[in-house]
């Protein structure tokens, strides 16, 4: 049988970081290559009680279909989180979907024609990067340094590509490498958007997990003409086993969102909605995001200081203030999809950091997550790391 699939469908490829994370549920394995929050610190007392709150106050109601721009309160609280960091909307220019990857996928249905141009860091979320190839968008990046995307040459890109649609952008402890774009460059973004008329889709599932330094305003803190399209998630601060998250846009953006979604899946899950609303009218979240907040900043220590006791000289790592990855760059002879195969053989699983470039050129750095392994666990792994990276490191220098 020929199975008739469409272009898209036929470049597809698996992702590494699905390869990847099937290896890791190998029995022992030390895994640092997913971006999983701590189970072991979800609420699940609150969860109960919640969950029996919403059955026995909204019984069948609660399972049945929902509106598709998302349940009522969760939105309005979802309006006061994003107040509590300088973002001003009013209800309608919010909507509920399953997860902020799904905000990302209906972004590139309802803005990617085949061909157009999407602007981004380098390197970037790798699952990003997947939408805008199954869209057969042009992919162009931007370098970036420890403050984030690089303006001067932002500004150049914009120029080479006058027609580009947006800029892809997530400010805040990004995925994969946990930088933060500074003040100043978020206001010179929305500048350079302003001036060659383009959008800003503004991507910030970690902001709120900030651990040291200072906050920064949003991007869309800033914006007044509706330019910056906003989205965030409830996975890294509450259970992403909910798929929650939602955007912020203009009412017509909205109404275009909710056009696809509606195609799409009819509304995020009802249930997940009415249960995380009722968490947060019970207990105060920013409680909890403080207590895995506190449990992060342990652990990225631990990992940042094994880093410097047991990695080659050679290698280099930024510590973040926030979020959940430390990025690991390696010299630049070294295969870091090598090094993860080794690492695999040595009972540790990393990711190697060649998928989150758009061009796939940089072949030496490693994305290492923090957030879903105990100080032991972490110092175990990391151990195992040093082990496979001497080894590499020594074998390149006989070689040479």
């Amino acid at each position: 049988m020929i199975h008739k699939f469409t272009k898209r469908a036929n470049a597809m490829k698996p992702s590494d970081m699905r390869i990847i994370l099937t290896a890791s549920e190998q029995p022992n394995l030390i895994s640092f290559a997913g971006g999983l929050p701590a189970a072991e610190l979800f609420p699940m007392q609150a969860l109960k009680t919640a969950s029996e709150a919403v059955l026995t106050e909204d019984g069948p109601v609660s399972l049945q279909y929902s509106p598709t721009e998302g349940f009522e309160p969760l939105r309005r609280k979802t309006l006061e989180r994003m107040k509590a960091i300088g973002i001003q909307a009013n209800l309608n220019q919010v909507m509920i979907t399953s997860g902020s990857q799904q905000a990302i996928d209906l972004t590139g249905r309802l803005f990617l024609d085949e061909g157009d141009t999407v602007i981004c860091e380098s390197p970037t979320y790798l699952a990003a990067l997947n939408v805008f190839n199954i869209c057969n968008a042009n992919i162009v990046d931007v370098e970036m340094d420890e403050n984030g995307m690089l303006m001067e040459l932002l500004e150049k890109r914009l120029q080479e590509n006058p027609h580009a649609k947006f800029i892809y952008t997530i400010p805040d402890f990004q995925n994969p490498t946990g930088r933060t774009l500074s003040l100043d460059r978020r206001k010179r973004m929305l500048e350079l958007a302003q001036q060659y008329d383009v959008l800003i889709l503004e991507d910030n599932p970690y902001g709120a997990i900030r651990f040291s330094g200072t906050p920064i305003p949003p991007i869309k803190h800033f914006d007044r003409e509706g330019r910056v399209i906003y989205m965030s998630s409830f996975s890294k601060i509450f259970a992403p086993g909910l798929r929650l998250g939602w955007i912020c846009a203009d009412e017509v953006v909205i109404e275009k969102y909710m056009g696809f979604k509606e195609s799409a899946d009819m509304h995020s899950d009802g249930f997940a909605q009415r249960l995380t609303s009722k968490y947060m009218e019970q207990n105060d979240i920013d409680v909890h995001i403080e207590k895995i907040n506190s449990a992060y900043h342990d652990r990225c220590n631990t990992m940042h200081a094994c880093v410097n006791q047991y990695f080659p000289d050679a290698v280099s790592c930024v510590k973040p203030e926030g979020g959940l990855f430390i990025w690991v760059e390696l010299p630049v002879n070294v295969d870091a999809r090598k090094i993860s195969i080794a690492c695999l053989e040595n009972g540790v699983a990393v990711l190697p950091g060649e998928a989150f470039f758009a061009t796939g050129t940089q072949k030496n750095a490693l994305r290492l997550n923090f957030s879903n392994s105990s100080e032991e666990r972490i110092v175990e792994g990391m151990k195992r790391i040093g082990e496979v990276l001497h080894q590499e490191l020594s074998r390149e220098a006989t070689v040479k």
